[in-house]
């Protein structure tokens, strides 16, 4: 069996490997000149995965990050900023473009069971996740279908909203980045022969859409190092896109760039990894240095650089760390794609997961029961209707909310609750509002995930220092993880530079219309 998994994982990487070879003559396009922003001052958002703020502040302190201490100390700095749920990357990408949460844009997870398609939706992941669900299914998934289809039509993203008011905008290595213009992707022969991607691929993007190698703009680009390292969508690839437009003077009214590379190395070495943030430091002052001066930087353009999500700790041991759900569930048979018709499909968001019952005779209150003898496990929540369920291993009571109550949060959202409060560490204070502890903006986020997607399934939320893992997953036993409603996993640093103004709440689902209303 080891040495089946084994030659697997070869053959992939060997295709994996052509297909990167095949990007070295990878076209670059021109930028249109009507792309220019000569109205207003430019706003660039900045998005490090998994930036926290107690190392970013630690590093700073050390005189090791002049890029962020400088945008610090001529702008604003908010420490304490609300990640969407689960704290996964394409989930909260969804959340800062269209302004919503889960139940509206309807992207559940990195991994998730689509119902009506019986197969679970992968945008990437583990090796052996990738080759399990099929390499040209995850391919197509994270390519094609997460932005032309997944994303709900329901909603609009940031440069759908400014291309309405005919405003132009850019989007380089973002994961999301559905747009009101088409574009084509350059799929070399041999993916197209292979069958891993189809020969045409026509997207929907902003005005200007950088996606690694597929589609790019900086001819000095230097592919055979840079495509090597996840085929462009690395931090090298994006400055060298982004200082393009900075120096050749064509930035949209827009930007929003993803600086990827940080996420691997705390993933390693857990979340006290220092020198992810110095890399960034690095990459922020190559783009501070495309102008003449750091102060003409901030004097010419809005600077928004943010976290995506946190990360925690996991345990080194394996055997204590890991929550394993095929063997906590081992009574149910398991959806796979060799058995599309297993009782329970399984997606694994590192530190959450969905457990979908796809048999419809199966007790939910049984599989809920099994679940709550973990100790390791910090929330188990489901819906019923309107209403959302939520236990806790720690609690022999049960807590219930639903929307449009009698009693409000600092956001200004009503809820109606009943039951155990302390289940999600709420409290009520003397007024009449809610106030929330380990589980920041709890009802809403939470909410989202319940409502994102069709089908009867249960969330399962780990403690600290845990991990779900499936038979197929890729561990973090020793280094780092996210994906939580826990707040160690949801709070991110916000750093803004060339303007006062700011979100109406320190949420990232509050960025869009912040930004919209930066760009009027």
């Amino acid at each position: 069996m080891k040495r089946n998994i084994l030659i697997t994982v070869i053959v992939f990487i060997f295709l994996m490997a052509s297909f990167l070879l095949t990007f070295s003559m990878s076209p670059t396009k021109d930028i249109n000149d009507s792309v220019i922003n000569k109205t207003k001052k430019p706003v660039i958002l900045i998005t490090i995965d998994s930036l926290m703020s107690q190392p970013l502040q630690k590093v700073i302190q050390e005189g090791k990050a002049p890029a962020f201490s400088f945008l610090i100390n001529n702008g604003q700095f908010h420490p304490e900023v609300i990640s969407s749920y689960p704290t996964m990357s394409v989930t909260i990408d969804s959340t800062v473009l269209t302004g919503t949460y889960a139940d509206q844009h309807k992207i559940p997870g990195l991994i998730w069971f689509k119902e009506d398609e019986n197969r679970i939706i992968s945008y990437g992941s583990g090796l052996s996740e990738i080759w399990s669900l099929g390499v040209r299914n995850v391919a197509l998934d994270s390519i094609v279908h997460l932005n032309e289809e997944h994303l709900s039509k329901n909603v609009q993203t940031i440069h759908e909203k400014l291309s309405n008011s005919n405003i132009q905008s850019a989007s380089i290595n973002g994961l999301v980045y559905r747009g009101s213009f088409k574009h084509q992707l350059n799929v070399p022969k041999l993916i197209s022969a292979m069958r891993l991607l189809p020969n045409d691929i026509d997207i929907s993007g902003p005005t200007l859409l950088s996606l690694g190698t597929l589609s790019q703009y900086n001819s000095e680009n230097d592919y055979h190092k840079l495509a090597w390292k996840r085929m462009g969508v690395n931090n090298q690839f994006t400055v060298n896109e982004l200082k393009l437009l900075i120096e050749q003077n064509k930035l949209p009214a827009f930007t929003l760039a993803y600086l990827p590379d940080a996420d691997k190395d705390l993933h390693k070495n857990g979340p006290d990894e220092m020198k992810a943030i110095e890399k960034a430091d690095k990459h922020l002052q190559e783009l501070l240095n495309s102008y003449s001066t750091w102060e003409e930087a901030i004097e010419q353009t809005i600077w928004i650089v943010h976290g995506d999500s946190a990360q925690s700790t996991v345990l080194k041991d394996k055997d204590t760390s890991l929550i394993d759900l095929n063997d906590l569930l081992k009574d149910y048979s398991f959806w796979e794609r060799e058995n599309t018709n297993g009782e329970i499909a399984i997606a694994i968001n590192e530190r959450m997961a969905y457990i979908n019952l796809n048999d419809e005779n199966m007790e939910l209150s049984e599989v809920v029961k099994i679940l709550k003898k973990d100790q390791r496990i910090g929330i188990i929540a489901w819906k019923e209707g309107e209403t959302n369920y939520v236990i806790s291993p720690q609690s022999n009571l049960e807590f219930t909310f639903s929307p449009k109550g009698s009693f409000k949060d600092l956001y200004d959202q009503s809820w109606e609750l009943n039951g155990d409060q302390s289940i999600l560490n709420l409290s009520i204070d003397s007024g009449g509002r809610i106030e929330y502890g380990d589980y920041p903006d709890a009802l809403a986020r939470l909410y989202g995930a319940l409502h994102s997607h069709e089908g009867r399934f249960i969330i399962v939320d780990a403690k600290p220092q845990y991990e779900f893992i499936e038979k197929h997953s890729h561990d973090h036993a020793g280094g780092g993880a996210h994906g939580s409603l826990h707040k160690i996993d949801s709070v991110v640093p916000l750093i803004i530079a060339g303007t006062h103004a700011k979100p109406e709440y320190n949420r990232l689902v509050d960025f869009k219309e912040w930004i919209l209303n930066l760009t009027k």
